[in-house]
């Protein structure tokens, strides 16, 4: 009985870090996160950089602190500019100290969700660092963003990937993933929604300062950055 104690006790826990950078990945990943957090046999890791530390973008760290997540390594990487100099700097930056971060948490596994330059460059890091990479979502396409040459470039780094349906699936497939380490597990947005808690449409007009009366359109509109500006 003594051995069998000593045994559990003596069980290796597997350090998952997930890597989040901005609040739009971070909305998905909450729950993933207190998931890890939550088993017996994983210690939750949580890498935070970007927008999350970044007081123009509202210091989204604050909103992860008040889910019960204290961050493991924060990595400063941004500049005061997006223009293609300034992001190859927080790139270069973000190799830096992803880098030294991945040698401190000697992490058995990373989670990464997405196509942002800050999620390929912990990815490459972690190819170097020799960390798998769990991928959300990839298989993807973002047109006309520099976003859909970073997703596929991750896919190639990654080793588990968890895509939302089964046509992404089959695009991993076809980069040359082996299909037993490639699952269709749905959206993580669609699981998400089932937990939060919606709000009335009076409370949700107050919140936005806006009428929900009458008709309306709600347009949003994602930056085309692979197109250079007409002068």
């Amino acid at each position: 009985m003594k051995k069998m104690i000593s045994s559990e006790n003596n069980k290796k826990l597997r350090n998952i870090c997930v890597f989040t950078g901005s609040r739009a990945e971070y909305g998905l990943l909450r729950w993933v996160m207190q998931g890890i957090k939550d088993a017996p046999e994983l210690t939750l890791q949580v890498v935070d950089t970007g927008m999350h530390l970044s007081p123009e973008f509202g210091m989204t760290i604050r909103e992860i602190r008040t889910d019960g997540f204290e961050p493991d390594e924060t990595v400063e990487i941004l500049l005061s500019g997006d223009t293609p100099t300034a992001i190859c700097k927080s790139m270069g930056l973000a190799m830096i100290g992803y880098g030294e971060a991945l040698q401190r948490l000697t992490p058995d596994m990373m989670v990464l969700l997405g196509d942002r330059f800050e999620t390929f460059c912990i990815a490459a890091a972690g190819q170097v660092c020799r960390v798998p990479v769990a991928h959300i979502h990839g298989g993807e396409t973002t047109e006309g963003a520099i976003d859909e040459a970073f997703r596929h470039s991750i896919t190639k780094m990654s080793h588990l990937h968890f895509a939302s349906c089964e046509a992404y699936r089959q695009r991993i497939i076809q980069l040359g993933e082996t299909p037993d380490r490639v699952f269709n597990v749905g959206a993580l947005g669609v699981e998400n929604i089932r937990r939060v808690p919606l709000m009335e449409r009076s409370e949700l007009a107050e919140s936005v300062g806006f009428s929900l009366e009458g008709p309306y359109f709600l347009v949003t509109f994602h930056p085309v950055t692979l197109e250079k500006k007409l002068i």
